[in-house]
Order: structure tokens, then sequence, then C-alpha cells
């Protein structure tokens, strides 16, 4: 499937086609072998068409009929076959989708990522086929995924011309077998320099899995990695990824746990290294793991990489804005958003001079621009992250936030259609300016605290770290002046006020309420290492919505659970109680026209297995929870 699109930007035109190779494709496991192949070609440009970009978007979501998978099984997106169904075998994988703890989605539930798959321009060429390996053995009847995997292609003249790619590693390296080293596997690959190339881009994808002992190898332990480039280190580097800020939270699994380069949820970007090369002259690239030594083997490093020679840069001087992270609508950036102050905007160097300066023009659309002059040293191809100043403007509902770059090295920019980049926003929401900060901390409060921060960075309340006691409920009125806010939250150890494999940890809660005691706002308890919540306080204060709050806990229990609900209205209350799977109703409560309560369910007449917790309002189902009994 190819769709144009034509997107006007200022002065300057982009035409971006869309290739969708996989549209709604229902993934589901093959449990006797551990893989299911999803195979699909795709139309795209050939080979005489200019493109200066390619981002591949891949979607999760529930299937039609089915509910979302469990597990955070590794899934590969590969080039099979280019040039038509008698065209050339490729086999370069191009994306790692881990997926994520998937059995307390709602049926509704999808999630966008993307990553930039320009490097392989020379392939996706023509006819190519795409394909989805969904790895794993759950059961297959009753749950899956809904995959679309969408190239998007920029057209125009390229920042770089490639003019070779080759694969260098690409496998699972056992690591830990004191019989059968991982260097084995990983030893030096050579490559002849093109004499057409400037430079090569070394691409690498590195994830690891298993659970060996004693350090629970390679998933659960860190350890770090080297890459030489002609016998020179290049990089020295942790295979580690923290997961406590993953943007696609709660799930239902251990999706807080840090793990090796990638957490659950997670479409992996790649390392780039970018190496000088000499035309006609031997190049050897060689990876190299931490020692180490398991009892019991069973890691693997999966390792893909690839080595793209590239002619000199076409510009000298020519940046590109990438991304605003806030303010923005994009899954990516949830934990950001929606922001009132400070906007944050990601620029690329694409030009062969490094970027000391430039000039940013930013602003909301139908207010007006501001402008900031940056400083600093880029190399090319290298990205910064930049902290505008100044409120983010905006009218109630959805807007358009506008960046546009320019001046780089105060030099006229040689390619100014990727400069402007736009992002469609919602408005903060609008308090009055008395609030009530309610805090019930869980058994492990050293390891949280919160504030409250004025958009001029003035800390106007706040409960330091070690300052609050345990299973103790802090109501906290806060006086604001007219303004913008942010509420803050830190959890040290990464795992929230209440996490289901942390029993020990207990459970807390966290509302805003207003000054008459109504939520305007409710917080997951279980999000991972922080929350971040923008606001404006003034008048008139948003309308006081229909905010319901649930909870159960624990989720893991050998008898009794409990169901926590607060409303602001008086509601219908529906709780069922369903096998999973099966779907079969073991216990139903009704409860008429009720605003709040905490209800006890014991469970230990039932079954080892595990269960839904489904909340009805109104005959809607607006909640579910994964109880697991005596497991």
């Amino acid at each position: 499937m190819v769709l144009l699109m034509f997107f006007s930007a200022g002065l300057y035109a982009v035409d971006t086609l869309h290739v969708v190779t996989h549209s709604k494709t229902t993934v589901v496991t093959n449990p006797t072998d551990g893989f299911n192949y999803y195979k699909s070609w795709g139309r795209f440009p050939s080979a005489n068409v200019p493109v200066r970009q390619i981002i591949m978007k891949v979607r999760l979501g529930c299937p039609d009929g089915m509910r979302c998978a469990d597990w955070d099984y590794k899934d590969h997106i590969t080039i099979r076959r280019t040039g038509g169904k008698n065209g050339k075998s490729q086999d370069f994988e191009i994306g790692r989708m881990l997926t994520p703890y998937g059995g307390a989605f709602p049926k509704d539930w999808s999630f966008n990522w993307q990553v930039d798959v320009t490097d392989f321009s020379m392939l996706l060429r023509d006819s190519v086929e795409i394909e989805y390996n969904h790895t794993g053995w759950e059961p297959n009847k009753d749950r899956g995924w809904s995959v679309t995997i969408d190239f998007e292609i920029i057209k125009g003249t390229p920042a770089l011309e490639p003019v070779s790619i080759h694969k260098i590693y690409d496998g699972a390296y056992r690591y830990g077998d004191k019989d059968n080293g991982i260097e084995n596997g990983l030893k030096p690959v050579s490559f002849i320099g093109n004499e057409k190339a400037d430079f090569a881009r070394i691409r690498v994808v590195q994830t690891g899995h298993g659970m060996d002992r004693p350090d629970n190898c390679a998933e659960f332990c860190s350890k770090y990695r080297e890459i030489y480039f002609d016998e020179r280190m290049i990089s020295k580097r942790y295979i580690w990824k923290h997961c406590g800020d993953n943007p696609l939270s709660p799930q239902a699994g251990t999706w807080v746990y840090d793990r090796a380069n990638w957490c659950p949820g997670n479409l992996m970007n790649p390392d780039i290294y970018d190496v000088k090369v000499s035309g006609a002259k031997k190049h050897t690239v060689d990876i190299n793991m931490q020692n180490y030594i398991s009892s019991d083997p069973s890691a693997d490093e999966y390792i893909t990489a690839y080595v793209i020679q590239y002619k000199k840069p076409r510009a000298r001087y020519d940046v590109r804005a990438e991304d605003i992270i806030n303010p923005s609508l994009k899954d990516l950036h949830r934990r950001q958003n929606p922001s009132g102050f400070s906007p944050t905007v990601v620029i690329r160097n694409m030009g062969s001079e490094t970027l000391r300066s430039l000039a940013i023009k930013y602003g909301t659309r139908g207010f007006k621009n501001k402008t900031y002059n940056w400083k600093g040293s880029l190399h090319s191809f290298q990205t910064d992250t930049i902290s505008l100043p100044g409120l983010i403007d905006s009218r109630k509902g959805t807007n358009l936030f506008d960046v546009e770059l320019s001046k780089p090295n105060g030099k006229t920019d040689q390619y100014a259609a990727d400069n402007k980049v736009v992002s469609p926003f919602n408005s903060v929401p609008v308090h009055s300016q008395t609030m009530i900060v309610y805090l019930l901390t869980n058994n492990e409060p050293s390891q949280n605290s919160y504030r409250i921060v004025s958009s001029e960075g003035k800390v106007v309340q706040e409960r330091k770290l070690g300052s609050l006691k345990a299973n103790t409920l802090y109501k906290d009125t806060v006086q604001l002046s007219k303004g913008t806010y942010r509420f803050e939250v830190i959890d040290t150890a990464g795992n929230g006020l209440e996490f289901w494999a942390n029993p020990k940890g207990g459970r807390g809660k966290l509302f805003l309420l207003n000054k008459e005691g109504a939520i305007i706002k409710d917080f997951e308890s279980d999000f991972g290492s922080s929350l971040y919540y923008d606001f404006q306080t003034g008048s008139p204060a948003d309308p006081v919505r229909a905010i319901k709050s649930y909870a159960v806990y624990p989720t893991r229990t050998e008898d009794k659970v409990t169901f926590d609900y607060y409303a602001n209205f008086e509601k219908d209350v529906l709780v069922k109680i369903i096998t999973d799977p099966g779907d079969r109703v073991v216990e139903e409560h009704s409860y008429k026209s009720i605003k709040e309560g905490v209800f006890a369910y014991d469970l230990s007449r039932l079954p080892k297995g595990r269960f839904y917790l489904k909340v009805y309002i109104d005959g809607k189902e607006e909640y579910t929870k994964r109880i697991r009994l005596k497991e």
C-alpha cells in the first residue's frame, strides 16, 4: 500500500510517501516452534527517486476479537527479499520490537513507536518483502497483537549518499560459556573501503536475553561492550537500560525492571558510530564483551551490525529539526506532556562542519513567536536536545506548535526543507489557585518526594526525600498565585507507590483535589520512576469532571484482594471476577449509587490460576486488572 502526502513547511515543501506493509495484521505466537512469520510486500520508490529520510513507524494494538498478549517477547522486522518475488534474498534486520506486557490493556489500547531506517535506503527500493517475526510460546487462541508497519518516506536530496552496505554481525551469541566463549562468534570482521566513500557508519542493535547463574545474564546483568575500529577502541559502554521511565506504563508484568539494553514495549534505536575510511584499504571492526563465565550458561547477546559506507556529506551547513518532545501528542513523549513551559526540541547536524551556533524560532500558532540563539559544539550527524525558555502559549483544546531552525554557524542552511517541524498538542488543564495534594505513602516512603515548581523555576511546595513517614496520609493545602506550574513526583527505586512484584512495599495513592475535595487529577500508583503534571491556575477553572479512581491490590495473592474505588459523582458499579483464559465469571458484586468504598474479596476457595477483576460503570467496562492467585 502506498499513500502520497504533501506537507507544506513554511516556504518549502516536503513530499512524503507512506508504504504500509502490515496493516492491523493479527500476530500470534507459534507455541510449537517459538516463532511465527508474517511476510508482506511493499512498493517503495525506485532507485532514481531521491530520498531524504525513511522513518519506520510500528503500531501495536489489541486484535479484533482477542485481547492483547501477555509477554515481553523479542520480535524482528526484517528485509527478506528485494526486487520482486524472484528478486534477491537479503535478510537484513531493520527493526527489533520488544513487546509489552499487555495482559491488562483495554480492548481499545494501542501505542506508536518509530525508528529512523534511512541507513537501509539502498535496499528499500522497488518491491521489498518485509517480515515481522513474532517469537514466544504463550497461548495463541485468545490473545495476540494487531501490528501496523508504516514506512514514512520523505523525498528530497539526500544529506548522505550511500555507496555500499554490509552485514558484519547477525546472530545470538552465547555469553558466559567457558567452553565456547562469546569471542568465538564475535570475531573481527574486515571490509574494504570504497573508493567513493568518505566515511563508514557502524550501526549496531544489541539486546541481552536469558537468565543464567550467578548473575541472571543476559537479561538482568549489566556488562560492558567494547567496539574497536582498526584496533582502536571507539566505544565502551554498559549494555543496560533503565525502564522506570518507560513511556508505556503501567504494564501487567515486571515492566520497571532494568534490563540488558531494552525494556518491555520498546522499538530499539541503534547505536551509531561514524568512522573515516580510505579507498581500497582494508578496515576491521571488532565487538568484544566483558569477560564473564557462568556456572549454568544460557545467556545470549542478540547482535546485528552493519557497515554502511557513505560519500562525503552533501552540505557543509545543514541542520534538521528532528523532533519536538514537548509540547506533543506522541505516545513516546507521554511522560513529558501535556506541557505548559520550557518546550524541548531535538536538532541534528546534517552538515560536514561542526555546528556551533543556530537561530531557533518557536511558538504556538496564533501567538507571537519567540527566538533563541543556541550555541554549542555538535559534530556531523549528532543530535542535541534543547530546552527552550518561556511559556507554551495555548488555547483550550488542540493547538499547533512550530519550531524553525536557521543560520547554522551564521550561514544559509543548504537544505531548508527539513528546518521546520510542527507538533500538535493539547493545552494544560486549568485549576483553581487553592488545591490539595493528597498523598498516602506506602511502606517505603524514603524513596518518594514531590514538589510543585513554577514556570520560573521556583519551588513553591515540596516534601523532600526522607521527610515522609510510612503508611501516612498527607493532605497538603497549597495556595498558588496565578500562573503555570509543574507537579513532580520521584521514586528513587523506580517502582512507584505500588508494584505487584514488590508486595513488601505496600500501596500508596496520590490525587490532586480542589478545595471542596473533588479529584482534579488521579495518578496511577504503579508509575515507575517519576510523574510530571503541568497545569495552570486561574479563573475560570476547568469544571469538575466525572473522574473515577480504581485500584486492586495485591494483584498476586494467596487468598484476599481489595478493590479501592473513589469517584467525584455517584454511579452504579458492577465488579466481576473472571477466569483467564475462558472469561467465566466466578464472582459478581453490584454497588448502587456509590462515590467511594474499599471492598475485600476472599478468593481462597478458587483454584490456582489467573483472573481478571473488571469494573463496569453504568453497564460499560471501564477498568481491568489481572490477579495471580496462588501462583
